[in-house]
């Protein structure tokens, strides 16, 4: 069952900046992640946990090594519901500082 997928608007805009090609790379990894993003063995996805420069325990993530970014997605198991959070360069502790401040706003 594929999942839906939800971007918060400054993951909308990350998308927006991105060149043509990179964003039609990125789209189809976060597609195919959808119909499973759980963690292994049921899923795809790669959980995030707490690092030294951020707390993001029950989050994950997609590597797109080969073109040098990193997504970060949030689940609502309720409603079935990828959030997508910042899809940005895969400098680990910038992506993971900018997710943190986002999830970080909402809240507030």
């Amino acid at each position: 069952m594929k999942w839906n997928i939800e971007y918060i608007k400054e993951a909308q805009r990350d998308l927006k900046r991105l060149e043509p090609y990179n964003r039609r790379l990125i789209l189809k990894a976060i597609e195919k992640t959808a119909e499973r993003p759980l963690p292994p063995p049921d899923g795809i996805g790669k959980p995030l946990g707490n690092h030294a420069s951020s707390q993001l325990s029950g989050y994950y993530k997609i590597k797109l090594k080969s073109i040098g970014y990193r997504v970060v997605y949030g689940l609502v198991k309720e409603n079935n519901i990828m959030r997508i959070i910042v899809i940005s360069i895969r400098d680990d502790d910038a992506v993971y500082k900018e997710a943190e401040r986002r999830l970080e706003f909402r809240k507030n």
